[in-house]
């Protein structure tokens, strides 16, 4: 092959190989009486390493450090491995294909590109003009972006957006908007409102080692009104309450057995 040659099936430009010629990335062929170049196929599975390894993001030095690990193994070897990267390639274009085809559909929820989970759990939410609903589905989101979110909590979470009374529960806390933390609403509604968590939600909901409010739940809390917060206080502690004490239940349930 000639240099325009390997450099078409590699998907370079010959400008680019004869830069790597010059690093000492890639050794100079053979050339023929007339001084052309003439490339193997073991020259183009190197150069092909080449941008496969400059398209992954390393600098041309880091390329050669892999390189010259790579220095003496097979030829088969070297195929399968690229074989593989391109098999890589492949999943995350199809996989990024499918989130396309989700937001050209419109299936995706207002809030934007979610995981899939999360954006069933978005579309099942009922239609509301509640303050405090609008908030929830933020921080779904902003959890599920910062990977936090849980598939299984998004999961469980559908026998509570889909209760018959979650749209009475979300009008209740909006009227809490200019309340104090002593109203008399709060206990009752933070009461009703714990009722609503499942097992499964319970079950899915990671383990607290420390106070249930401590880092982002302060930043949550902080984010509502004074009686919403207070609200959502006693309710994360009725939560993490009811979880510790159904784990004993099972450790103890466990060591009877």
């Amino acid at each position: 092959m000639r240099i325009g040659e390997i450099a078409a099936l590699v998907g370079v430009t010959s400008r680019a190989v004869r830069h790597y010629h010059h690093l000492g990335l890639l050794p100079e062929p053979e050339r023929l009486s007339n001084g052309y170049r003439v490339y193997s196929v073991r020259d183009a599975v190197l150069l092909a390493r080449i941008r496969r390894l400059s398209e992954l993001g390393l600098s041309l030095d880091e390329v050669r450090d892999v390189l010259a690990d790579d220095a003496g193994r097979e030829l088969a070897e070297v195929l399968a491995e690229l074989d593989e990267d391109l098999a890589r390639q492949e999943e995350q274009i199809r996989a990024r294909r499918r989130r396309l085809a989700e937001l050209t559909a419109g299936t995706l929820p207002p809030e934007g590109p979610v995981s899939p989970t999360l954006a069933r759990l978005l579309r099942a939410m009922p239609e509301t003009d509640s303050v405090v609903a609008a908030k929830d589905r933020e921080l779904l989101t902003l959890l599920d972006v910062a990977g936090g979110g849980d598939e299984a909590i998004y999961d469980a979470l559908h026998s509570l957006i889909e209760s018959p009374d979650v749209l009475a529960l979300y009008e209740r806390l909006d009227e809490l908007a200019d309340a104090a933390t002593d109203d008399p609403r709060v206990g009752p509604l933070a009461t009703d409102l714990v009722v609503l968590f499942s097992d499964a939600v319970l079950d899915a909901m990671p383990e607290q080692d420390g106070p249930p409010l401590e880092g982002i739940g302060d930043a949550i809390l902080a984010d509502l009104a004074p009686a919403q917060a207070e609200v959502g206080r006693r309710v994360m502690e009725a939560l993490v309450e009811k979880q510790r004490q159904r784990a004993e239940k099972k450790r103890d349930g466990e060591g009877s057995g």
